[in-house]
């Protein structure tokens, strides 16, 4: 865990640390937090954690999350164990193909009450090796349109009349 000053100001989103006298992150344009609120937040999140038990018994309901071959399991794995969220590695019960050429696809399974905390786990640690965090989705819904007077890429943004098959701006092709 990071140390934290209980004088200095924190982003809740991107935990930059900000002098006392600065209210509003520079980056994120949110209000900062207190350090003591900072540092109360973190330990009660520790608490929670190392209370948990790091053991799986068969009585558990375990649920899988995802399946894959054995190291990006074994990475989801210790992703998880950071969090202190226990998980189990097991085989499909029909195995694989029996041919020689497949290799053996796992599941990583968790307790079912883990679910919601470790799918964000996940979501966050794919967000964040992709750099999709760091990309302007906000045109990702846009659809091009032939028939519409103006279309607007949803690659870049770029509005612009479909009478050509490819975005001018980022050359996204459309046919």
């Amino acid at each position: 865990m990071r140390q934290r000053d209980p004088e200095l100001n924190y982003c809740p989103v991107c935990d930059e640390e900000y002098r006392s006298d600065i209210k509003r992150c520079a980056d994120c344009a949110v209000e900062l937090v207190s350090g003591q609120v900072k540092i109360a937040a973190e330990q009660g999140l520790m608490a929670k954690k190392s209370a948990r038990s790091m053991e799986l018994s068969e009585n558990d309901d375990l649920v899988n999350i995802r399946k894959g071959t054995l190291l990006e399991m074994k990475k989801l794995q210790q992703l998880l164990a950071k969090e202190y969220i226990p998980s189990l590695i097991v085989g499909e019960k029909s195995g694989n193909c029996g041919k020689g050429c497949c290799g053996t696809e796992l599941f990583l399974q968790i307790k079912r009450a883990d679910g919601e905390e470790a799918l964000a786990i996940l979501a966050k640690d794919f967000k964040r090796t992709t750099g999709l965090d760091h990309h302007d989705l906000s045109h990702a819904g846009a659809v091009y349109n032939p028939d519409a007077g103006q279309t607007v890429c949803p690659a870049c943004g770029f509005r612009f009349s479909p009478t050509t098959s490819t975005c001018p701006d980022c050359g996204l092709c459309f046919g």
